[in-house]
């Protein structure tokens, strides 16, 4: 969920890729922690199939943030969090460079760990959330959320992860919201055996209804220094949903750009 960075350093090993369980353990009890949530990134890009515009090529980037909130661990082994993780759509390209959309994205929530035959085998978490731009009027938008999710890690070189969510929906401008930001996601991520660590993951939204309707980030990662947690990485997002200002407009995005994330407890 979230770890020190020293802590990271011990809890998987880069030549054999084999998790740490007791490092695990530790970096879960010895808290209160605060560093990264999901992931935190900067990057620039510009319509997939379009001729790159002032208008159409933006930056995005993303800061997000976690704090333990008891020393203690609370029953059936679980850890009280509190989130905020707050996303930007800035139009540097433009005259004046004006930032076209901002997300705001606080929640409080549980997590548990859970080992088998004392082998960390992944997490779940059931949160409270809220996510809105901060705008009034027309350009409103706003809902809440009850999420439950968790991430399983099949082998050191594959994570899947899940998250579904119940609505409630506040914003009277985006009633219709779950059409295009969905009612669940899934995905994966695949740490690639390279001379660089690097990693490749999916991530599907469903939109509602019965058809074959996903919003789709697929994002490649590298670490070009073994000690560290920063990579370079491209990113495609294809879909609705992006941003709250444009929730109901279709984007398909490519990005490039920097990202900080933990090594293996990244938030989806």
């Amino acid at each position: 969920m979230l770890f020190p960075l020293i802590a990271d350093s011990q809890i998987i090993s880069d030549d054999e890729m084999i998790i740490n369980t007791d490092s695990v353990r530790h970096a879960f009890d010895n808290g209160p922690h605060f560093g990264l949530y999901k992931d935190t990134y900067f990057c620039v890009g510009t319509p997939l199939g379009k001729t790159p515009t002032c208008h159409n090529s933006n930056v995005k980037f993303q800061i997000s943030i976690s704090q333990r909130l008891t020393r203690s661990t609370l029953p059936w082994h679980t850890y009280l969090y509190l989130y905020y993780t707050q996303k930007c759509f800035w139009n540097v390209f433009e005259r004046s460079m004006p930032m076209s959309d901002l997300n705001f994205n606080p929640g409080i929530g549980l997590a548990k760990p859970f080992f088998i035959k004392n082998k960390y085998i992944g997490k779940t978490f059931l949160l409270l959330e809220h996510e809105s731009n901060g705008r009034d009027g027309l350009e409103s938008r706003s809902w809440n959320r009850i999420s439950f999710g968790g991430s399983v890690i099949i082998d050191p070189m594959l994570t899947v992860h899940g998250k579904f969510w119940i609505p409630i929906i506040d914003g009277k401008n985006n009633r219709d919201i779950l059409d295009y930001c969905g009612i669940y996601q899934l995905g994966m991520t695949v740490e690639l055996p390279t001379r660089f660590r690097s990693n490749l993951s999916i991530t599907l939204v469903k939109r509602r209804g019965w058809r074959l309707n996903y919003n789709t980030i697929v994002e490649y990662s590298f670490r070009p220094f073994s000690n560290s947690n920063q990579y370079f990485f491209v990113q495609y997002y294809n879909g609705y949903g992006e941003g709250l200002l444009e929730y109901n407009i279709h984007h398909s995005m490519i990005r490039a750009g920097v990202i900080i994330k933990p090594r293996i407890f990244s938030e989806f």
